[in-house]
């Protein structure tokens, strides 16, 4: 065995020929009397070298046999291709060579005795992995690709580094364990394909010399240095960095390898579609130049006074070749681009246009200051390089985009379409300056003459919400203390005990009272300090044991304090946010096709939004008064649908909120400057400031002379100002409730006084609700029928789980555009489908049915719609398959958990009620396995669950194959 190689491998390495010799045994027999005969004579002259059989282990016999091996190799290295090929002898990824091809010696010869041959980049994990990855291949039949090719790297004669990719031929190599070998099953197999870079993971599977590497390999090596030239230039030509001063000479010297012009020099030149202009790059070093516009930064197409040989060369799409720049200068037309080359000392030049999709993004330019260096003949290299050229230039027009955009959002803000062509051309003018971003000045930017539309709708009350959910977090928790301490002193009879649970009733009593600053902090530093850790204590009680466990599965992990009310109220927050947000951001795509405008939203408790129109915004357009009109309706009719969107959310979200709407109009242009320091625009100027001042104070605002708000729930309130927009808008509204969007009565009210704003009125109008008033008393059934009977070991299958069925439900019929007398019956089986598990979960469905069935026949629902509830909820036992479009529906949302990313926190919840329910514990790998099986097994079956929750499905999935992974 070949002992002290500089890195260790799982190999024990010996030299052996034998199945080459093999092979000549085999030829030795033949009826060919010149092979049979040149066989037996390579085998007489090794017939006394039987290690060249059983393995060669030390390195001295190689090189003391070197005219044998030629021999015995002649075959595999022909004399007739020695001085072509880069041939030897070799064992793969060491750097152990020989039987060179004369072509080879003479590389070594010329990289010199100093030389270091060793493969590129190859350290020693790197070469221990990749050993492994051969008995991979080789015993196991895996088919691991090694990924990048590897390299030498070897120096000419003139120093000048030469790139030569390594291939093998492993026909003769023979890989087979040792006593010592650790034999891998199909999964540590796959876990060593995952983990490619866990050296120690791969020296535990495959030990030091646990396995033999028999045999040799052949080594033939393939100038690759101008394709790795432009391999180097694909990745490094126009890097992104703003510094690019070491540029110029990397890519320089690249090409000079390629083209062998030792003083060639490298120009490019950008084309500007949008300004019609040839640039230079923007470096800021300058050490990359434009041939073609010298010191101009950029110059417009059509005033470049020598531009007819770039006419043609970009309509012909070919090199401009000038071979003698001092020739070409001879004749009248070409004098002046002539003399420009010359004056840079340019005496040959070529220049090409680099063109993409049929867009011209630049010339490329080489240029020399030796006469014909550059020729019709070497610029034909440029058809090898240009596709790559074409590339780079198109990344860094990419990045160039990339970079106005990174400019744009860190010098002003996240910038709409409608207004973004100002900000892109104000980042082109510090992009092309060439000037430090500490010392540019950004110049500010202002619309004139705009139109302001205002709206909102907020959440009422939510301040009041908020300390209620404390408030109640807090007794809930305090009440729980209370009942264990309780438990905990029937037997110790402690006063200290006593003494806590007073102190504890005074808290209840201090939170029946308006809730202070600083109660919730003093409580729960209280119950920090004070009684946790008497509870503790009471963990070790039997009686107690099972109460303490369960006050502390309550206790949120970060505060360590009861949060679910809070948390129903911060979920709900964020869901009305979401829904309504997200129905504005659809309506307003819409409504930029009226013209275009600015726009801005805000989600607070609830949706503020900004619109600004008017010609400045796009002067490329011509505005009339009749767009701001369209858009003030536009802005009352999706008010209207937001509020609608809240009322049919409402009843599904875990706490119940309100919303108020309110639109303020202000027929007055202003202008908005964006406001620099603060990255967002304001109004510009005091007179205008009186419409920031009204919209800040508006929403509080109350009725005159009473205590009572404009704005009220289910009602849209409009602020206005005179008698022209009263008009403006009791049109608007006419025509709403025209299209059942809005109710009859329309109130016209005067309002309060605010600071400084004094005469102001609103008109104020009910939204018109269609409710299904069955699905109402249907969703107060369920709650009341599972908060008094359903029990808490149904941790899933409960009244959250219903619920999201229901919006499962919901979201599937809004886009697949099921009717609403469907769309009622899907969500009736939908909040009955689980209602029999306050019976247990045997025959649910059953049970389900009967209760839905009680509650339909004492409203007189018809026979037709009870029957069709019964098949939908039928439709959801686990191995149904459904038969027509609604039981598709059904099934699919009562799935739709597959997808969420609440998916994790559901398998909790249901590995719990399974294993409260059955009396089973899982392991985690078997709870896992399992739900990877059903996993995928399961289909949707609703084209857009298929389309949207099919893929959210199957990152869960990979989720838990992780999981499971870690538990291995």
């Amino acid at each position: 065995m070949i002992k002290n190689y500089k890195y260790l491998s799982p190999f024990k390495i010996l030299i052996s020929f034998h199945k080459l010799i093999e092979g000549l045994e085999q030829t030795a027999l033949s009826d060919i009397e010149h092979k049979s005969s040149h066989a037996k004579g390579i085998l007489n002259q090794i017939q006394d070298k039987p290690d060249f059989i059983a393995g060669i282990d030390n390195l001295d016999l190689i090189e003391n046999n070197q005219e044998l091996i030629k021999d015995l190799l002649d075959d595999l290295f022909p004399e007739a291709l020695t001085h072509n090929e880069i041939k030897a002898a070799t064992l793969p990824f060491y750097d152990i060579t020989f039987n060179y091809s004369e072509r080879f010696k003479k590389i070594l010869n010329d990289a010199g005795v100093s030389f270091d041959f060793s493969i590129r980049n190859m350290d020693e994990d790197q070469f221990y992995i990749m050993n492994c990855t051969l008995i991979l291949n080789a015993y196991y039949n895996q088919n691991i690709d090694f990924g990048q090719p590897i390299f030498y790297d070897i120096p000419d004669k003139n120093g000048v580094l030469k790139h030569y990719k390594i291939l093998y031929n492993a026909d003769f190599l023979e890989i087979y364990p040792t006593e010592n070998t650790r034999f891998l099953t199909h999964t540590d197999i796959v876990e060593l394909i995952d983990n490619y870079d866990k050296i120690d993971l791969w020296k535990k599977a495959f030990p030091y010399n646990s396995w033999f590497l028999k045999g040799f390999a052949i080594l033939s090596l393939v100038d690759v240095t101008i394709e790795n030239a432009v391999s180097k230039l694909k990745s490094n030509l126009l890097k992104t960095d703003v510094e690019k001063s070491k540029l110029n000479d990397s890519f320089e010297s690249l090409f000079r390898s390629v083209f062998k012009v030792p003083d060639l020099r490298i120009g490019l030149t950008f084309y500007d579609q949008d300004e019609a202009s040839f640039i230079r790059p923007p470096f800021n070093q300058g050490n990359l130049n434009s041939f073609l516009l010298l010191d101009v930064k950029s110059e417009n197409y059509e005033n470049i006074p020598y531009r007819w040989p770039f006419e043609s060369l970009i309509k012909s799409n070919k090199p401009f070749v000038i071979p003698d720049v001092l020739e070409f200068a001879k004749t009248k037309e070409n004098y002046q681009f002539g003399e420009h080359l010359l004056s840079q000392d340019i005496q040959s030049f070529v220049v090409v246009p680099v063109i993409k999709d049929n867009k011209l993004l630049g010339l490329f330019e080489l240029a020399s200051p030796t006469i014909r260096a550059l020729n019709s003949v070497n610029a034909t290299k440029l058809e090898m390089i240009l596709p790559y050229i074409s590339e780079t230039i198109e990344k860094s027009n990419a990045d160039m985009v990339n970079q106005l955009e990174a400019i744009i959002q860190n010098e002003y803000t996240s910038i709409h379409p409608s207004v973004y062509w100002k900000f892109k051309k104000e980042a082109k003018n510090y992009f092309y300056s060439n000037t430090p971003l500490k010392d540019y000045t950004f110049k500010e930017i202002i619309f004139k003459e705009v139109y302001p539309l205002y709206g909102q709708i907020d959440i009422k009350s939510s301040s009041e919400n908020r300390n209620n959910a404390i408030v109640s977090d807090l007794k809930k928790q305090i009440i729980e203390i209370i009942r264990i301490i309780e438990m905990v002193n029937i037997d110790k009879k402690m006063g200290v005990i006593d003494q806590k649970k007073f102190e504890l009733e005074n808290f209840l009593l201090e939170l029946d009272q308006p809730l202070k600053n600083n109660s919730e902090q003093n409580i729960h530093y209280y119950i920090e300090t004070e009684i946790h850790s008497i509870l503790k204590s009471a963990e070790s009680n039997p009686k107690t044991r099972t109460l303490v466990s369960q006050y502390l599965k309550k206790l949120d992990p970060k505060t360590e304090m009861f949060y679910q009310t809070r948390k129903d109220l911060d979920d709900t927050i964020m869901t009305i946010n979401k829904q309504l947000t997200s129905l504005l951001d659809e309506k307003q795509t819409n409504a930029q096709n009226i013209f275009p405008h600015y726009y801005e939203r805000f989600k607070t408790d609830g949706v503020e939004h900004n619109l600004y129109i008017g010609a400045s915004i796009e002067p490329n357009k011509v505005f009339d008064t009749m767009y701001l009109h369209n858009l003030r309706l536009w802005q009352l009719e999706t008010l209207c649908k937001m509020e609608l969107e809240h009322h049919k959310i409402k009843r599904t979200l875990p706490y119940n909120l309100d919303v108020t709407s309110l639109i303020l109009v202000f027929s007055s242009p202003i202008s908005v400057r964006f406001r620099m320091d603060e990255k967002r625009f304001d109004v510009d100027g005091a007179y205008n400031a009186r419409y920031e001042v009204v919209k800040k104070r508006i929403d509080k605002a109350l009725v005159r002379n009473s205590d009572e708000r404009i704005t009220e729930k289910g009602k849209i309130t409009i602020v206005y100002s005179n008698f022209n927009e009263e008009k403006e808008y009791i049109k608007y509204i006419k025509f709403l409730q025209h299209k059942g969007l809005l109710e009859t009565n329309i109130e016209k009210l005067d309002v309060e006084n605010l600071q400084g704003v004094s005469g102001l009125k609103a008109l104020r109008v009910k939204i018109k609700h269609n409710d299904n008033i069955l699905l109402i008393e249907a969703q107060v059934f369920i709650e009341a029928l599972f908060k008094e009977r359903l029990d808490s070991k149904y941790s899933y299958h409960n009244l959250e789980h219903t619920k999201n069925v229901v919006m499962g439900i919901e979201t599937i019929c809004n886009a697949e555009k099921i009717d609403q007398t469907k769309t009622d019956i899907l969500l009736l089986a939908a909040w009955f489908h689980d209602a029999g598990y306050i019976h247990g979960v045997e025959d649910h469905e059953k049970n389900s049915i009967r209760i839905a069935l009680d509650f339909l026949l004492e409203k007189n629902i018809s026979d037709n719609i009870q029957q069709k509830v019964s098949d939908l909820i039928l439709a959801t036992t686990f191995n149904h398959t459904p038969k027509n479009q609604l039981e598709k529906i059904i099934k699919d949302a009562d799935n739709s958990h597959l997808s969420s990313q609440n998916y994790p926190e559901s398998l909790v919840q249901l590995r719990a009620e399974w294993e409260n329910t059955t009396d089973r514990k899982y392991l985690d790998t078997e709870w896992y396995n399992l739900n990877i099986e059903f996993l995928k097994k399961h289909q949707y079956y609703t084209k857009f669950a298929q389309k949207e929750w099919q893929i959210l499905k199957e990152e869960n999935l990979s989720l838990i194959e992780k999981k499971r992974l870690n538990q291995l």
